[in-house]
């Protein structure tokens, strides 16, 4: 069966978040699949396979990290949706069946493609001891993300705070179910971005993850009202960096950007 190295969220080969993406004909044991993810090494390799016509979802959909399955992954979603586009595998829209429900994916006539989401619930919460001493930075404030994204959201005074940090990624893991999202305002919105994030996480094997489709189904909401705008863009400003367009439509969010086939061979194992 082929395999693929897709790099979501990004124009460029080289750029956002990389992710595997195999099609199959079923799935085949979890074991296997956890295998090849730890193989391939990247923060999620997708597995996809396609479902009789006629029901809700056209593929089923699932994502490993190297160390666990997860119940939510944007860039290897876009990754996949990518893949059947540019195969000839599916055209036009493509509806996953997930852990997380149905989610759609829809190409636009510019190249990108947009994913249709749940919106993550969002609770304030205390932020808990430590955590600041973890980041090597003072929260301003803090946000549970809820059961599907399973993140704290930590607010921080400026976008220059977000560049420098330079955490204690095991110590990260006792705060969230899977880690961290660190934010703030971006500093100058006319560079073409209106808030900056970087993502840390460690409970599922990535110390930081490049670019995050799921964190910016918690990202919209938390910066849609404080900005005063439901379509904002996110810069992940990781060392590989990307963009993220975002959405908020209620309990839906949309998120835009490209992807760039990297790699593609021949799975042998």
């Amino acid at each position: 069966m082929r395999i693929r190295i897709v790099d979501a969220f990004t124009d460029r080969p080289f750029g956002g978040n990389p992710a595997g993406v195999v099609l199959l004909e079923s799935f085949p044991e979890d074991a296997w699949m956890q295998r090849v993810a730890l193989e391939v090494n990247h923060a999620e390799t997708a597995f996809a396979h396609p479902l009789p016509e006629g029901g809700e979802a056209d593929w089923a959909l699932r994502w490993f990290t190297p160390v666990a399955e997860v119940r939510m992954c944007g860039h290897a979603t876009l990754a996949t949706a990518h893949v059947l586009r540019s195969t000839g595998a599916h055209e036009g829209v493509v509806r996953f069946a997930t852990r997380s429900g149905v989610l759609v994916a829809t190409p636009g006539e510019d190249g990108s493609l947009t994913l249709d989401f749940p919106t993550a619930p969002l609770t304030e919460v205390d932020v808990p001891a430590g955590v600041a001493e973890a980041l090597g930075a003072e929260p301003r404030g803090a946000v549970d993300t809820g059961p599907n994204v399973g993140d704290l959201i930590v607010e921080l005074a400026d976008e220059k705070t977000i560049h420098a940090l330079a955490p204690d990624h095991k110590a990260l893991g006792a705060f969230s179910e899977r880690g961290i999202i660190a934010t703030a305002r971006a500093e100058d919105p006319s560079r073409g971005y209106d808030f900056v994030s970087r993502c840390f996480f460690p409970n599922v094997g990535i110390d930081e993850d490049p670019v995050t489709g799921s964190a910016h189904t918690a990202l919209a909401p938390f910066w849609s009202p404080r900005l005063g705008s439901a379509v904002l863009t996110g810069l992940q400003a990781s060392p590989r960096s990307g963009r993220v367009r975002t959405e908020l439509r209620g309990d839906r969010t949309l998120l835009s950007g490209r992807a760039v086939t990297t790699i593609e061979g021949e799975l042998l194992a």
